[in-house]
């Protein structure tokens, strides 16, 4: 679908087929951690499941902050693609390979302070510990892959080619669960096997489709990549500003979920492992639903590079709506299910007993979510960086104070109350700089 062939009223309709691909893509990285949580879970221990928890939490929160890697690079090269200028797009797409690969070395460098900043946050037992130095030792080695990718799902988001970067996310997500099962099924590698998964897949992932790039590139705008004249002032300058806002706002967003994951732990490793199997069908509702916000991001752009106020306040009215009235039925189907999933997750039954307490929150949450992930693809797609930063910091310092006052008094369900209010603040206080979009046009 091109969007060149789209009228001024972008239509529920329009909105759907484009995320179709999206959809897929976003249920299969989801599938992988609770693919992982399941491997970690059916293994008799708490241990192995707690390990992978807080491992991938912390590691999840690092990586997923330079998600400005894929998230400028859909604001760029959207309002970019509007204009029709293939160089500047091609240009982004090497400016930001050379910030990926000076990031993911830095990391790596800095492997040893990220397991001593565990050790302090975390108090579990000595053999818990041990587990998640082997997940580390591995895991770090995948983040060059990791970073590199998130910039190609932007490139191909940003020129509406969503085909091509949900192919991308599920051939990787397949390969890391077809290859994690093996390592931990056939071989008995437990947690080593669940992270060597991780790395085999990403670096597999990524030579298939940068080679597919680069000929894409070659054919779609008869450009050679070079990495030559890359480092012009005004545009590093344009980049870091983008990617400095949406790189604290992802920081804090990350670092939110990693909270939920130590203030369970203040309460035990039940919960903490509790929480853990929840916030994979948070993070499942959250990966379906940002199929429309992906999207849009793209839409967004192009109709601001085409100044088109009509067009882009029509995506946004049907995206928000999409995006709320499929969060009813994620829930409904939870409502459901919820129990049957439990069940499938973990055999152990004081972890499954704690699980079922939580059903309301798991039901209650992806609705009221709907609204910031759609503000969040409207955001980026229009590079308003600085708002979107903003509102996670006064979000984000508000859900601390509240999670820090009520569990306490509700215990576990006063931290996912917690983040019940989190989710309903960051819409609005996206809603209250909404107005400084409209100023593109």
């Amino acid at each position: 679908m091109k969007l060149s062939s789209y009228s001024s009223k972008f239509t529920k309709k329009q909105i759907v087929l484009l995320s179709i691909p999206v959809f897929f893509s976003n249920l299969a990285i989801p599938l992988v951690g609770m693919v992982d949580t399941g491997l970690m879970g059916n293994l008799g221990e708490s241990k192995y499941l707690v390990a992978t928890s807080i491992a991938t939490s912390v590691m999840t929160m690092i990586i997923w902050s330079f998600g400005f890697l894929r998230m400028g690079t859909v604001g760029i090269v959207s309002q970019a693609y509007g204009r029709g200028d293939y160089r500047e797009i091609v240009k982004t797409l090497l400016r930001n390979f050379i910030v990926a690969i000076v990031i993911a070395l830095v990391i790596i460098i800095f492997k040893p302070l990220i397991y001593l900043s565990i050790q302090y946050f975390f108090i579990t037992s000595q053999e818990t510990q041990e587990l998640i130095n082997i997940y580390l030792n591995v895991r770090i080695f995948s983040v060059p892959a990791e970073l590199t990718i998130y910039i190609l799902v932007g490139f191909y988001l940003g020129i509406q080619k969503t085909k091509i970067s949900s192919s991308l996310i599920i051939v990787l997500s397949i390969l890391n669960i077809v290859l994690s099962s093996l390592l931990v099924l056939k071989y008995d590698l437990n947690i080593f096997g669940v992270v060597l998964g991780t790395l085999l897949s990403s670096y597999i992932t990524l030579i298939i489709f940068t080679i597919f790039t680069y000929n894409f590139i070659t054919k779609k705008f008869k450009i050679i990549p070079k990495f030559e004249k890359l480092m012009i002032k005004s545009k590093l300058l344009k980049l870091f500003n983008i990617n400095l806002n949406i790189f604290i706002r992802t920081l804090l967003l990350t670092f939110s979920f990693l909270w939920v994951t130590y203030l369970g732990s203040k309460l035990g490793e039940d919960y903490l492992a509790v929480n853990t199997i929840l916030m994979q069908f948070i993070i499942l509702a959250a990966f379906f639903l940002d199929a429309y916000a992906f999207s849009t991001e793209g839409i967004v752009g192009y109709t601001i590079g085409r100044k088109n106020k009509k067009s882009f306040l029509s995506v946004v009215k049907n995206s928000i709506q999409i995006s709320f009235f499929t969060a009813l039925i994620i829930s409904f189907l939870y409502f459901l299910f919820f129990k049957n999933l439990i069940n499938l997750i973990t055999d152990i039954e004081i972890l499954r007993f704690i699980s079922y307490k939580h059903i309301f929150w798991v039901i209650i949450i992806p609705p009221l979510a709907s609204f910031c992930y759609q503000l969040d693809g409207i955001f980026i797609g229009a590079s308003q960086t600085k708002e979107i930063r903003n509102a996670m910091v006064i979000s984000v310092v508000f859900f601390i104070g509240i999670s820090i006052y009520l569990t306490p008094y509700f215990e576990n369900h006063g931290i996912w109350f917690s983040l019940a209010l989190f989710m309903i603040l960051r819409a609005l206080t996206l809603q209250f700089y909404f107005k400084q979009i409209l100023k593109k046009f």
